[in-house]
């Protein structure tokens, strides 16, 4: 029997989110307090330490482990083993150990300044004021500046940085809050900052320019960001022209909460704001918002992020006005992150450089999330997010590679009882993204030592992800059915495993391949990780061009009234007069045999889009659905009727009730109201009809269509009425971004993605 005041030793070994957030200071500090002896340090899995003591000191060392880590720090794991006491006293950090055998450690995402770390840049008297690289063990660049682990300052981009005698004493001091924060630097020993290569007061001369209404490429925390005065049009409409982003809306960099909440209604949204992980948040539009124009046309909502790093906080607060902040890149290229690939691809679009001479190692571009419930929605998961790991119910018996799908690009690999996502990678339709893309594969892999045997990929031939997937002759392919994808990414997130029942899902989106050959994207499927059946749809329709039609959405308008309301002359609608010249041409070609028809959501919303004048043609994915959702009345609360039949949604009703009430003289806030509605109480009834006949409790939304908070609060709340728990994607994002997760769920839990009926 153990007495609490006998004297004892423990190895323990902690792994999860424990290198690079002060973990071991902790431990010091820990260890210290409660008078315990030993070591800890960092090897290639985590943190090792041993400590020893009085066991009540050391239960409630282990205790404190597990409940109470430093705030970046996330513990999956903490195992204990007795070893002898060896008597000897004090307690020390021990070098780094390398090539320890078995899982790798994790890496923690790039996080924004932290509250003392800004204090101290805006303070005169301290020595880092006005530093733009200032940073602790609680904040500052990490996944960017990783080249390998264990994570130490000799495995990241810093390692050419020597420190000075000052940032040396901190990192080297247990009670310091720089002890062991790796890119830890000051203005005598850190990267420098220059603009067009001069370091002569680069920060002030840069605002100056930027207020003037210059363009400028600032190298940021992942990447080249592209800058301008918000509140100017001539300069915000140049940005726009340089990077062939017609429309498509631009972020937003405001210097504090205050200054966002001049911008955009933030109630709700501070501490996501405000929080460590700094994404742009999709937020309503506050009428007389200092802003030009092409900021954000055609939509009443504004992407707002607060600085996220100490460069950002002195430019804009320099500036004294909100500027666009967007990706450095060419519209469809990935961002830019190299110093010569920027200068080269960036040259055309800006009138200056913002740079440092700290290397970005890999390429992390913002995050951006909507507010649902007070939740955060997903949209884009990058910086603030990647690499952080979704832990899974259930073990991995081969490690998978999921290649994901081609718009909204992520990779992903699965290991042990965790799936590792990239960053978003971009759109991958050219060779620039694809290298992107087989870095991530590469870089993912030796970070977390994961060696894939098996690859999982869409079924769409012609994507990029797929012959990427069907090329690699080393791993076993699995294809996975895109929209199985989407509700297995949902189910995964939530902690659902191979032996978990079906549910309900709802994968809603614009295209995917489906078995049958058409265009999916409508779909209810009776699902688990192992397998689906298509239990419901939204009525296919004629795609009249292919992908002219979506680029179109006139002609999905077109598609839709030629078949479902046939008595309504060209003449009674606007949509059909625009484009008369080819509106019968196209009609036509939506009733020919030999046309692919499609299911898709997505598309629906063009056509409704298209029809109340609101987006003939976009420039943007998802634009004519995004601009329709502004338009929507949240006064309006009627919804037009849809008949289901066997599952299907008639949903050409939805389009020629529109018609009707546009024809009518009825407002287009009204209509846009109603048809959201009206697809949301059917999605409700079909899904509760469904899961009744199945037996199942629980239902999943997923794809890119529930980005639209109109329709997914009013279906979530819909079904939770009915009786059913409802799974909403909160880690992972419902658009493409999440599909590679559910790629590799269903490629772990099922050797084919044949339909099953669980």
């Amino acid at each position: 029997m153990t007495l609490a005041g006998e004297r004892v030793r423990v190895r323990l070994a902690v792994t999860g989110v424990v290198q690079g957030v002060g973990f071991r200071p902790f431990v010091h500090g820990l260890a210290a307090r409660l008078a315990l002896d030993g070591y800890v340090g960092n090897d290639a899995g985590g943190v090792v330490a041993e400590v020893e003591g009085r066991v009540v000191d050391v239960e409630a060392f282990v205790d404190a482990l597990r409940t109470q880590p430093p705030p970046l720090a996330v513990v999956e794991d903490v195992r204990c083993a007795p070893v002898p006491a060896t008597g000897a006293s004090g307690f020390s950090i021990v070098a780094s150990a390398a090539g320890t055998a078995g899982p790798r450690t994790l890496v923690s995402a790039d996080t924004g300044p932290c509250a003392a770390c800004l204090a101290e840049v805006d303070d005169p008297a301290d020595r880092r004021y006005g530093h733009p690289f200032v940073n602790c063990t609680h904040c500052g660049p990490r996944f960017s500046i990783v080249c390998d682990v264990p994570y130490d300052r000799a495995t990241t981009t810093m390692a050419g940085f020597a420190l000075c005698p000052a940032c040396a004493a901190e990192y080297h001091d247990p009670t310091d809050r720089r002890f062991h924060a790796q890119p830890v630097c000051c203005p005598d020993c850190g990267p420098t900052l220059r603009l067009d290569g001069s370091a002569a007061d680069p920060l002030r001369r840069a605002a100056r320019r930027l207020a003037a209404g210059e363009i400028l490429a600032v190298k940021g925390l992942g990447g080249y960001h592209l800058a301008v005065r918000a509140d100017d049009e001539r300069a915000v409409a140049r940005l726009r022209a340089g990077k062939h982003r017609e429309d498509k809306p631009f972020a937003l960099l405001a210097a504090d909460l205050a200054a966002a909440g001049a911008l955009v209604d933030v109630d709700g949204a501070a501490e996501v704001l405000g929080g460590r992980r700094r994404p742009i948040v999709l937020l309503p539009r506050r009428d007389g918002a200092a802003v030009a124009p092409s900021v954000a046309p055609g939509t009443g909502e504004l992407g707002v992020m607060l600085p996220p790093t100490p460069l950002h906080h002195l430019l804009v607060r320099e500036v004294g006005v909100p500027l666009v902040l967007t990706s450095g890149n060419v519209s469809d290229e990935p961002i830019a992150h190299r110093d010569d690939d920027a200068r080269t691809r960036l040259a055309p679009l800006v009138d200056g450089f913002l740079a440092h001479d700290r290397v970005i190692r890999t390429r992390v571009d913002d995050s951006v999330v909507r507010l649902s419930r007070g939740r955060v929605l997903p949209v884009r998961r990058a910086r603030g997010y990647a690499p952080e790991p979704v832990p899974l119910a259930f073990g991995i018996a081969q490690a998978i590679l999921a290649c994901g799908a081609e718009q909204k690009a992520t990779i992903a690999l699965a290991s042990g009882r965790r799936a590792f996502l990239s960053a978003h990678l971009g759109d991958l339709e050219n060779l620039a993204t694809l290298r992107a893309f087989t870095d991530a594969v590469e870089h993912l892999g030796r970070l977390f030592d994961v060696v894939p045997q098996v690859v999982a990929h869409d079924l769409h031939p012609e994507y990029l992800s797929t012959k990427y997937a069907l090329d690699r002759d080393d791993l076993v392919p699995v294809g996975v059915q895109h929209h199985h994808a989407h509700v297995a990414s949902c189910l995964a997130e939530h902690g659902w495993g191979p032996d978990d029942p079906p549910v309900l899902g709802v994968a809603y989106d614009g295209t995917g391949w489906g078995p049958d050959g058409s265009v999916w994207g409508g779909e209810l499927l009776l699902a688990s990780l192992t397998g689906y059946r298509r239990v419901g749809h939204l009525a296919p329709v004629g795609l009249p061009g292919g992908a002219a039609a979506v680029r179109e959405p006139w002609r999905m308008a077109a598609a839709w009234l030629g078949g479902s309301a046939p008595a309504l002359a060209v003449s009674d609608l606007a949509v059909a007069r625009r484009h008369a010249d080819r509106w019968d041409a196209v009609v036509a070609l939506a009733g020919a045999g030999h046309t692919l028809v499609t299911s898709s959501a997505g598309r629906l919303f063009d056509a409704v889009a298209a029809l109340l004048g609101v987006r003939d043609t976009t420039t943007y994915e998802g634009q004519a659905a995004v601009e329709l959702e502004q338009r929507v009345d949240p006064a309006e609360r009627s919804a037009y009727p849809v008949r289901i039949h066997e599952g299907v949604m008639e949903v050409g009703e939805l389009v020629a009730a529109a018609a009707a009430d546009l024809r009518g003289g009825v407002d287009v806030g009204r209509i846009a109201a109603r048809f959201h509605h009206g697809l949301a109480d059917a999605t409700v009834r079909a899904v509760v009809a469904a899961a009744r006949e199945h037996g199942v409790t629980t239902a999943a939304l997923s794809g890119g269509v529930f980005v639209n908070l109109v329709l997914l609060d009013r279906v979530r709340a819909g079904l939770e009425a009915a009786g059913l728990r409802v799974l909403v994607h909160e880690r992972v994002p419902c658009t493409d971004g999440g599909i590679s997760l559910g790629q590799a769920a269903v490629a772990a839990c099922a050797p084919t993605t044949t339909e099953v009926d669980r």
